[in-house]
């Protein structure tokens, strides 16, 4: 009776979830179906592209209360550690180092690396890879067929004259390198040249 009450809710449980996932798609295709009139090498860039900026507004919107301790009571015992390097003895400094190391700094980098982790994985892959599992389904190779007269986002020839060609995932994995290496590369020219600057007393120009 038990076991036929659990099989009951587990049947409904995926019945809702597969009820979700359709919703979704169905949302997602009203959002991404225009694209398609510019061809499917734009519109899976472009899907790309807004999923990398999902998980930049996540990354900086989903920060817990338990990663910010962690990272103050790790950044506090890696300056203890700092400081105790400092020490003129070196034996004595390298002693204290590894006391501290072993009392509270490791534990205090897992915990703080792996709720960074969770975070991330949350954050960053999942979106990620649920919108690979989209574009693997919109733009598979009998749907291009069927969109775009072939099934297939880009076709070359090979060294060897074989003709290789370019699916819906390699093409969204791609772009969102591309996306992410751009964005890497323009945050870093911002940075150093449009960033608030302040005159310092003594005439030079800072960044703020």
């Amino acid at each position: 009776m038990v076991s036929l009450k659990m099989e009951d809710f587990l049947d409904g449980l995926w019945l809702n979830i597969l009820i979700l996932v359709h919703y979704i798609k169905t949302f997602l295709d009203l959002i991404f179906a225009p694209l398609n009139s510019l061809g499917p090498a734009f519109a899976i860039f472009t899907i790309a592209f807004i999923t990398v900026m999902i998980t930049k507004v996540l990354t900086k919107a989903f920060i817990t209360k338990r990663y910010k301790e962690l990272k103050k009571n790790f950044e506090y015992w890696h300056n203890v550690r700092q400081e105790a390097m400092k020490c003129e003895d070196r034996e004595k400094a390298k002693s204290l180092a590894k006391n501290i190391d072993q009392a509270e700094l490791n534990k205090a980098y897992y915990d703080y690396f792996f709720e960074g982790f969770l975070i991330r994985l949350m954050t960053r892959l999942l979106p990620i890879l649920s919108i690979l599992a989209y574009v693997n389904e919109v733009y598979k190779a009998s749907n291009l067929l069927k969109l775009f007269g072939r099934g297939y986002v880009f076709k070359f020839k090979s060294y060897n004259g074989e003709d290789v060609v370019i699916g819906a995932v390699f093409w969204f994995i791609i772009s969102i390198f591309l996306v992410f290496l751009g964005w890497f590369i323009v945050s870093k020219i911002w940075r150093k040249y449009f960033t608030d600057k302040k005159p310092e007393p003594d005439g030079k120009v800072t960044s703020q």
